[in-house]
Formats: structure tokens, sequence, C-alpha cells
């Protein structure tokens, strides 16, 4: 075959490609996602609470669609059969008795202080208390050296210390990643034996105050935890006062160490005493089951390899008599994966099914510290080795105050972090489709808002499954009982929902499997 024919066949059959998944994306229309998200954020739902009536209507709806469309039930239960559903029992946890004693007097839960994650302490005891600066343990600059923090309790400062602009985790003007993630503190100082982990909330009462009010009636609902393990996230959240009280020192020379540490770094050695501390906090416990919903197209000549497309169906239910209807977070989320099923699944019908397998799987229990995400990476149905991509979408429906006067956009999340590959497969997918606007703003390694951390596709990141997260921005009706189905803007939803399509039948249909090479750094 000479050269020219060579080119002429591989234009063809690029063609043919491109005409393909124009053919099925075209099936993703405004309309259908309006018909599945008006009855997923209807009031017969009840705001999808994990474990609640609502929650398990909205994964019988899901179900029933996959079953229609002729979508295979992967999950092998018990007694042999095939089902849609990947059941798990969760504990919900209640708050009972809390307090902490400091000297003689008792602090009051949820006025003093505030707790976050798998925290049982049911018979008071006495712990002593260190100060372990900013609570940061590697290589570069630790908090800890020296120190012993086996069955005590530690208070850190959120953030890094930083000299002459520079942090001295990073040597560079970068942050670090453990600057504003408190879980990654606590769970480092758990590692290394402490009994308890203590979080100062900004730089005074008011500070702490501010904190606390906002977060205050979600704190007091009762939560969710696997009944298997404890989370390596948990703290308690204190004011520099109380911390303060609890170091026998005044808040101004607590928060003079932060000058301190920058100056002295690995040298710095605090001098503070503890006051008499103990505590209690005692937990109320009951087992509650969710599921993750999931069906299967099944591939051709690669069918062992799996892409997976995954978007939250929970919400956060009913509060104060007050539905959160969840239409965008994230209902928007989950219609696009029911419009990217019947567009397979059509493709798969007509002959023209993908080559790798394609997953579809709403998970539930998002809201909850993705715990339907990550019940399914501990315990997958296919291989992680075998799984190519996450493709995750979560609010996919609204504007930011960004792009107030566009709706041709959606931020784009980790595309680059893990494969090269990944990323440049989604931008040609949109540069031949959609032409969205890609806004990679929360891609930044330095996000304060650590929007890469918060969703889905974080549970396949960490076991270095390449990953996207779609999503649209934060808007005034994000986790309020206004997010609503009227809001949504269902022309975007369905451009966006037609991006991600494209991007996973690159990916199910291509010869090649996607590497995994450690992305753009």
């Amino acid at each position: 075959m000479n050269r020219l024919l060579i080119i002429f066949s591989l234009f063809s059959f690029m063609h043919q490609a491109i005409g393909q998944v124009a053919t099925y994306e075209k099936t993703i229309t405004a309309n259908d996602l309006s018909r599945h998200l008006h009855i997923l954020a209807s009031d017969s739902l009840e705001g999808r609470e994990t474990g609640m009536s609502g929650q398990k209507k909205a994964a019988e709806y899901i179900k029933n669609h996959f079953q229609q469309l002729g979508l295979q039930a992967p999950v092998t239960t018990d007694n042999g059969q095939k089902s849609y559903f990947q059941k798990f029992i969760l504990v919900k946890r209640s708050w009972g008795d809390v307090y902490l004693k400091v000297g003689k007097e008792k602090k009051v839960f949820l006025k003093d202080f505030y707790a976050y994650g798998d925290i049982k302490v049911p018979k008071e005891i006495k712990v002593p208390v260190i100060f372990g600066g900013y609570g940061i343990n590697t290589s570069e600059y630790s908090d800890y050296r020296n120190k012993d923090l086996k069955g005590k309790a530690v208070i850190i400062f959120m953030g890094e210390p930083v000299r002459d602009g520079k942090s001295l985790v990073t040597g560079t003007s970068q942050a670090s990643d453990w600057g504003n993630d408190w879980r990654k503190k606590a769970s480092e100082a758990r590692k290394l034996g402490a009994q308890e982990v203590f979080i100062i909330v900004g730089n005074n009462f008011n500070d702490y105050e501010a904190r606390l009010n906002q977060l205050k009636s979600h704190i007091a609902q009762p939560y969710l935890s696997f009944s298997d393990k404890l989370r390596g996230g948990s703290a308690l959240f204190i004011s520099t006062k109380l911390a303060a009280e609890m170091l026998k020192t005044t808040e101004e020379e607590l928060l003079a160490q932060k000058e301190e540490i920058a100056k002295a770094g690995n040298d710095y050695k605090p001098s503070f005493k503890s006051a008499k501390f103990s505590y209690k906090a005692d937990v109320i416990e009951s087992a509650v089951e969710t599921e993750n919903v999931l069906g299967l197209i099944e591939g051709t000549d690669k069918k062992d390899e799996v892409i997976i497309l995954t978007a939250h169906y929970d919400h956060l239910g009913i509060e104060g008599g007050k539905t959160y209807y969840g239409a965008d977070d994230d209902g928007s989320g989950t219609a696009a994966l029911l419009e990217m099923a019947e567009a397979f699944a059509l493709a798969k019908k007509n002959g023209q099914g993908p080559r790798r397998s394609i997953l579809i799987m709403p998970v539930t229990a998002e809201e909850k510290g993705l715990m339907g995400s990550e019940f399914y990476t501990d315990h997958p149905v296919f291989p992680l080795n075998k799984t190519v991509a996450d493709l995750n979408v979560d609010m996919i429906g609204r504007l930011d105050e960004d792009h107030a006067n566009n709706e041709n956009y959606v931020y784009i999340i980790g595309s680059d972090r893990l494969s090269t590959d990944l990323h440049t497969i989604n931008e040609n997918a949109n540069k031949n489709g959609v032409q969205l606007d890609l806004d990679y703003k929360f891609n930044r390694f330095d996000d304060p808002n650590r929007f890469y951390y918060r969703s889905d596709h974080y549970n396949f990141a960490k076991n270095n499954i390449p990953v996207i997260f779609y999503f649209s921005g934060v808007h005034k009706d994000y986790h309020q009982p206004t997010d609503t189905v009227d809001k949504i803007l269902f022309e975007k939803a369905a451009k966006i929902t037609r991006l991600i399509f494209a991007t996973a039948w690159e990916l199910a249909n291509r010869e090649e499997t996607i590497k995994v090479d450690g992305g753009k750094k």
C-alpha cells in the first residue's frame, strides 16, 4: 500500500469515527435531561438523603432506566444473582454526651468547640496536651522532629510556615498541599500515635465563631461512617482563646509562634506547658444500608478494560422541614449519566458499541464524605488495574459568578494530573465537537477550594486511575433548599454531557490504552 493510500485510509477511518460519535452525541438532549431531572429533584424524592426513602426511590428509577436500555447488571450478590445494586452498610452516628474539661471548667460542644469525623470516646479520659505547630511532617520540614505524640492531644495551626515569601515545606513561593488540608494534618498526627487532634480556627474568637455558625446545624445532624473502619480525617476544632487556655498561655503569645516557627524552621522548640485536660465524646450508633447503582455496556475486543462514568445521586434530604432538592448538586450529573447510558446503549444496539466496556455508576453517599466511590474502589466489581479512567460529573447545570454572562464553559479538573493522553483526548473531543470554553482555574495545585479532592473522582485518582472532574462551579443555591430544577440551564448541561460522552467514546474505542505517565507537573 503506497503512502498516499495509507493517509487516505487513516483519514477515512478518523472521519468515520467522528461521524459515529456525532450521531450518538445528538441523542443527548436538553429535553431528556429535563425529563430525568424533574423526577430526581422532585418533592417525592425528598432530597435523596443517603439511606432514606428518597435515595431508595432514586436508585430504583436509575435501575429501571438501565433495565429498559438493556444494560447488564454487573454485581454478583451473595446468593449468586446478578444485580444493578452494590449494597453496603454504613453506621449512622449521632452525638451523645460530648464535652471538654480544661482545668475545672467544662467546655460546651457546639459553643466552645466542634468536631468532625469518627471521634468516639465513650468514657471521660485524661490526656496530656502538646503544641504541634502546623502539624506538618515531611522530609523537608517537620513539626514533629524529636516529638512523641503517642497518647497525647496535639494542638495545631492551619496553614504552613512561610519565610521571605517561600514555603518552608516546598522551598518555593508555591504553597504545599498541607496548608489547607486539615484532614491530612489530622491523619498524620494519628499515624504518629496522637490520641486526639485539635485544629485552631482563624486568628481570633470572631474567626472561630463565624465558622462555627456556618457549620453548626450541619454538625449537629447525625453523620455516617463505614462500619468496618474509622476514617483518618477526624478532629476537634477550637478558637485561639481555648487553645491558649489548654497550653497555659495567652492568645498573643500563641499567635506569635507563627513567626517563631517561620524563623526557626525545623529547629523550633515550643515551651508551652499544658493545663489539666480531659474529654468525652459519646456516640449513638445505628446501621444504614445504601447502594451504588451500576449498569454495564460490555465492550467487544477490549471488553476487559473499563471506563467508568460517575456522578453522585444522593443529596442532603430534609433538614428543618425544608427539602434540599439538589437539582444541580448532583441531579444534573446523574441525569447526564442516564443520557450517556442511552447513547452508548443505542450504539451497541446498532452494532457500533464500544470496544472497551463502559460502566455507568451513579454513586451514593458523596455528601457524607465520598463514601459510595470509596466503597467501590475498596470493593471493585472490575479490577482497578483494568480501569482506564473515571469521568466524573458533579454540578453542570448552572453558572458561577466568574461566568455570569457566559453559558459556554465548563471547569476541567484533574485531566492532566495522571495522564497527558487523557488531557489531550478531552481537549480534542471538545475542539471537534461542542467547543466549550475549558476553564482550568480549579485544576491548580494551590486551588484554595481544593475541588480536586472534593468529589468522587478523587477515590479513583488515589488509586492511580486517570480522572476528569466536569464542574460548572458553585452558586448561591449550593447546598440550599433553593437548588431547584427551574434554575437549571439544560442546553448548557447537554453540551457538557456531549463533551463527556465524546471523551468516553474515544477512550473506549482508540487502539492504545491511555498511558498513566504522571501527567503535567
